[in-house]
């Protein structure tokens, strides 16, 4: 994960180790047209053996990702890709909506990146982990969470956590003039949302994607699973 500030100066040294062409698309982010990494139209092919410097400066915040265009159906899903983010995660605050309050003072206690994942090397699974592999989120009894998914699969994945709605903040990184609950989250190939949820009862909940082939098999759970376990 590359994590800034906004207004900050970017600089990104890639040094191609691979036998093949490469570049580095910055996904969600606004950058100058020889920046954007999208070999060749935006820059030469970044060749085997060589380097190549992106260099930009964050107006804005940004919920955003990073992978190649260049062999693109290889690399993403055998693990080349990552989290951009500039500035802080648009949370909801002050805010009553379907009668649930959350508080103008609320500071999450964990901020979590979760990374999609459907296809390659890695397969079904959730920042490049599968269940049981997966780290469960351990959390107090009363705390808010914050969770920004990004789905850099080939496949639609349906969010779903058992007991506790997830209030919708932002899409893209954009914040919602009026967030709204869900129980089941639809994240699209390339988007970004952003949730929150309130762990208010004690317990070990699943959390998993709803494509249930994606997250189970028939010896168990698998793949696109892991808890939130509230203590």
């Amino acid at each position: 994960m590359i994590k800034v500030g906004v207004g900050e100066h970017v600089q990104v040294i890639v040094h191609n180790h691979l036998p093949v062409n490469q570049d580095v698309h910055w996904h969600g982010l606004q950058t100058p047209f020889a920046m954007d990494g999208v070999a060749p139209i935006t820059q030469e092919p970044i060749a085997p053996g060589a380097d190549f410097t992106y260099d930009f400066t964050m107006d804005r915040p940004y919920m955003a990702m990073y992978h190649p265009h260049l062999h693109g159906q290889m690399a993403v899903p055998n693990g080349m890709f990552g989290v951009f983010q500039v500035g802080d995660t648009p949370i909801a605050k002050g805010v009553t909506v379907n009668g649930i309050n959350v508080p103008a003072d609320v500071k999450p206690a964990v901020d979590i990146p979760m990374v999609l994942n459907d296809s390659g090397v890695i397969g079904f699974s959730l920042d490049g982990k599968s269940f049981p592999a997966t780290a469960p989120i351990v959390v107090n009894e009363g705390d808010w969470v914050a969770v920004t998914y990004y789905n850099e699969g080939l496949m639609v994945h349906p969010m779903h956590l058992h007991q506790f709605p997830q209030l919708v903040t932002a899409e893209d990184g954009f914040p919602l003039e009026s967030p709204y609950w869900v129980d089941t989250l639809l994240i699209a190939p390339g988007q970004r949302y952003t949730v929150m949820f309130h762990a208010d009862q004690k317990g070990t909940w699943a959390y998993h994607c709803h494509i249930l082939n994606h997250a189970e098999k028939d010896t168990g759970m698998f793949g696109m699973v892991t808890a939130v376990v509230v203590q």
